[in-house]
Parts: structure tokens; C-alpha cells; sequence
């Protein structure tokens, strides 16, 4: 059974202002609660760009590798290149008015490895990640 999950947040910002920051990965940091470190390609985010992630999750490190498969201006998709097992990214932003986005963050993959141990709660894992990532960047932008 695969893995897809996705969070939701009406953040009071111009959809431009959300999707220019999150798609900017030197950004992930900021926002993304287990994200330790990020290396992107030079240049601005494009398809193609790829973006190196050292991330903590379920008590273990991890390194991997997304590179960008779609790109516009109500989301960006990535998939998975180098990673503990296959997984696509797909962070949305749709305009709610003139100043607000609704942004999004949708995670498919295959967990294996030492993933399947906790498969069943797995979603829930994920889930409770970026449902809090997006209340970080929804405080983070929101007061800037």
C-alpha cells in the first residue's frame, strides 16, 4: 500500500509571494521542521533543478535527492532521485482573492526499508509533518 497524504493552509499572503518563497529550496529551512541542511542546483528553480535534502525523520537521518518535474504558477512537483525509497513532493498554490493563497503539500511514495517496520503509521507521521510545516510557514510569512 502506497503512501498519499496531503496538508492545507490559507495563508494571508499573494499566492506570487508563497509560491516564490516556497519554491526556493535555500528557503526549507526556514519552514520545514526536519530539514537540516539543502544544496539546489545554481540558478533559479526550474524543471530539471535538483535540490540535495540531510533531513530527520522518525528518529533516523536521511539524505536525498529531488529533482523538478512540473513548475508553474500554482505549484511545483518533484520526484524523488536519490532517496530511501520513491516519493513525489507536489507543493500547490492556488490564489484565494487577491491576498491570500491556499497552499498545499501532497506526498506519494512507496515507503520500504526500514519505512515498512512503521507503514500503518506512516501517514500519520507525514501527515503531522507538514500540517506543521505549513503552520510554520503560514507564521513566517504572514509576519513579514
Amino acid at each position: 500500500m502506497g503512501l498519499d497524504v496531503t496538508a492545507r493552509q490559507l495563508i494571508k499572503r499573494p499566492r506570487a509571494d508563497v509560491a516564490a518563497f516556497i519554491s526556493d529550496a535555500r528557503n526549507d529551512t526556514k519552514w520545514i521542521g526536519g530539514i537540516r541542511f539543502v544544496e539546489m542546483d545554481e540558478g533559479p528553480t526550474r524543471v530539471g533543478s535538483r535540490v540535495k535534502r540531510t533531513a530527520a525523520f522518525m528518529g533516523k537521518q536521511i539524505e536525498y535527492v529531488n529533482e523538478v518535474v512540473e513548475l508553474d504558477e500554482r505549484h511545483l512537483a518533484m520526484r524523488s532521485v536519490q532517496s530511501p525509497f520513491p516519493m513525489r513532493v507536489t507543493y500547490g498554490f492556488d490564489a484565494d482573492g487577491t491576498d491570500a493563497t491556499r497552499a498545499s503539500v501532497r506526498v506519494e511514495g512507496d515507503p520500504s526499508g526500514f519505512y515498512t517496520i512503521g507503514r500503518p503509521l506512516m501517514g500519520f507521521f507525514v501527515k503531522r509533518s507538514v500540517s506543521g510545516d505549513l503552520k510554520r510557514l503560514k507564521r513566517l510569512l504572514e509576519s513579514s
